[in-house]
């Protein structure tokens, strides 16, 4: 049985672990262990017993837009909504801190996240911030072929 839960200090070795693949193709962006031990607190995972599963974060930018970011499920584990379980906790929570507008994903499954009910926007749209603070430590960038996407309440 699928377990969610957030993630303590211990869990970042088999993170970094599960992700590994996916940062070296740049599907995902690379986070070293001091920062994800700095945002351990936004992390969301999904675990069968001992076994890390999947992950997520929900970074909050502002009291109006949260991010959904670095979503990761097992190859072994896709296909059993999993990824879909970890966004609505991500949303959910957004709800409960106070989030006042949106949940932001950037995203290379843009298909997954609209079936949540999430719709593209133009990255433009997309917080500055967001860009310098993220987007520019990517292998894409500035050539990114992420979509934008915003669920809002």
């Amino acid at each position: 049985m699928i377990e969610l839960k957030k993630a303590t200090l211990n869990d970042i070795k088999a993170m970094q672990e599960l992700v590994a693949e996916d940062v070296n193709t740049g599907i995902i962006l690379a986070r070293s262990d001091d920062e994800i031990a700095t945002n351990i607190r936004s992390y969301i995972l999904a675990k069968e017993g001992d076994k890390l599963v999947g992950y997520t974060a929900l970074h909050i930018h502002s009291r109006d837009i949260a991010e959904v970011r670095s979503l990761i499920v097992h190859n072994d584990f896709r296909k059993q909504n999993i990824g879909r379980a970890m966004v609505e906790y991500a949303i959910n929570e957004a709800k409960e801190l106070g989030i006042q507008r949106e949940v932001l994903a950037l995203t290379y499954i843009a298909d997954f996240f609209k079936k949540m009910g999430f719709i593209e926007i133009e990255k433009d749209e997309i917080p500055e911030h967001k860009i310098w603070a993220d987007c520019i430590k990517c292998i894409h960038f500035p050539v990114c072929n992420e979509v934008a996407l915003v669920y809002r309440f």
